[in-house]
C-alpha cells in the first residue's frame, strides 16, 4: 500500500477507546492489532528510504558533499513529514482495511476442518 497517500492525521489525535475496541471485542487486542500493523508500516517505510537515499550515496567520502547533499536531505525532510506509522496503522484499522485474525477465529476453523472429516 502507498502509505504517503494515507488520510491519516500528521499530529496525534484522541481517539475513543470504546469505538476502538467494539471491532475485535477487546481493546487490548484492537491495540495490538494497530501495534503490529504499525510495525509492520514502519519497516516497510525505512526500506523505502533506505533505498531512496542509498541513490545519492557516493563512495568517495568528501565532507563538502556530506553536509551539502541537498537530495538526500529533501528525501529525509519528506519522509520525516509523513504521519506516523502507528496513526496510519490505527486510522487503517478504523476503516476496515487491515486483515486480522483471532486465536478464536484460528480454533473455529480448525474445528470446522475436523468435523468435515
Amino acid at each position: 500500500m502507498d502509505y504517503k497517500k494515507t488520510e491519516a492525521p500528521v499530529t496525534t489525535v484522541t481517539r475513543n477507546i470504546v469505538a476502538l475496541g467494539e471491532k475485535t471485542g477487546n481493546i487490548y487486542e484492537a491495540v495490538m492489532i494497530c501495534a503490529k500493523m504499525a510495525d509492520k508500516i514502519n519497516q516497510e517505510l525505512r526500506e523505502e528510504l533506505y533505498k531512496k537515499l542509498e541513490e545519492f550515496s557516493s563512495y568517495t567520502d568528501n565532507l563538502e558533499e556530506i553536509h551539502e547533499n541537498r537530495e538526500q536531505i529533501d528525501v529525509s525532510k519528506y519522509y520525516e513529514k509523513l504521519p506516523k506509522p502507528t496513526l496510519i496503522a490505527v486510522e487503517e484499522f478504523i476503516n476496515d482495511r487491515i486483515y486480522y485474525k483471532t486465536v478464536e477465529d484460528e480454533e473455529t476453523e480448525r474445528i470446522d476442518s475436523l468435523d468435515a472429516d
